[in-house]
């Protein structure tokens, strides 16, 4: 899993082994694959039985089932509320969606996670109950117009709106530099995690000695403020 995703996976309690994910478009499959890759056992409901069905096909959720998430008795039957995270990956209907996520939380289900069009469809879902509410579109144009414009950053995930980890290739300025020479914390007031000097990143080395020395076209990731990470000369 890259850095990027975990903005997203960071939301899920990751001592449960079993999620529900209601929405099988792009973002749901996604959620399906990425959870079930990682061993946790995922239910997949959708309305249309075509999705369902290539879900099972596909294998890449443990159970899927069709059903109307609008309707309490039929997610209550199917013993979704018995779940501790739900993952109401509904985008482009918002009523559907904004129902469904109020059903789960008024149903006692601890924790759900709700995908949002917009800002307007966030505020409905968080005013029916969503603990997390997450904005796929909107990051997806985020980490596009970074690596437009910042292309020697190849991956990212944001801590908070100030700081963040990220990938970045070794600039020329720093070849053949040491990373004491190079005194990140106190020029950017970044900390060196790790260091690959494979530009396919197969292998880094975590923690690295200061006088490790780095290579132009190699992989550095740093942790620090996006201010600190924007001034970097790449």
């Amino acid at each position: 899993m890259n850095l990027s995703s975990l903005s997203f996976f960071r939301n899920l309690r990751t001592s449960n082994r079993q999620f529900v994910v209601i929405g099988l478009g792009r973002f749901g499959r996604a959620v399906c694959i990425t959870l079930h890759g990682l061993g946790y056992e995922v239910l997949a409901i959708d309305h249309d039985e075509r999705r369902v069905t290539q879900v099972l096909t596909d294998r890449i959720a443990a159970h899927a089932i069709q059903l109307d998430s609008t309707q309490p008795s039929a997610l209550r039957e199917a013993g979704i509320f018995d779940f501790d995270t739900v993952i109401v990956a509904i985008g482009n209907y918002v009523e559907e969606s904004v129902i469904t996520t109020l059903n789960v939380k008024e149903s006692g289900v601890p924790h759900v996670v709700a995908k949002a069009s917009s800002e307007i469809h966030g505020k409905l879902l968080r005013r029916v109950g969503a603990d997390h509410v997450v904005f796929p579109e909107h990051e997806m144009g985020c980490e596009l117009a970074r690596s437009l414009t910042r292309p020697g950053i190849l991956d990212r995930f944001e801590i908070d709106p100030d700081n963040s980890i990220v990938e970045v290739v070794v600039p020329k300025a720093f070849d053949q530099k040491t990373i004491v020479d190079l005194d990140l914390r106190n020029r950017f007031g970044l900390t060196v995690l790790a260091v690959s000097q494979d530009a396919q990143r197969e292998k880094f080395e975590i923690n690295p000695s200061p006088v490790t020395r780095l290579k132009s076209g190699g992989v550095l990731v740093v942790i620090g403020s996006n201010k600190g990470i924007d001034r970097l000369p790449m």
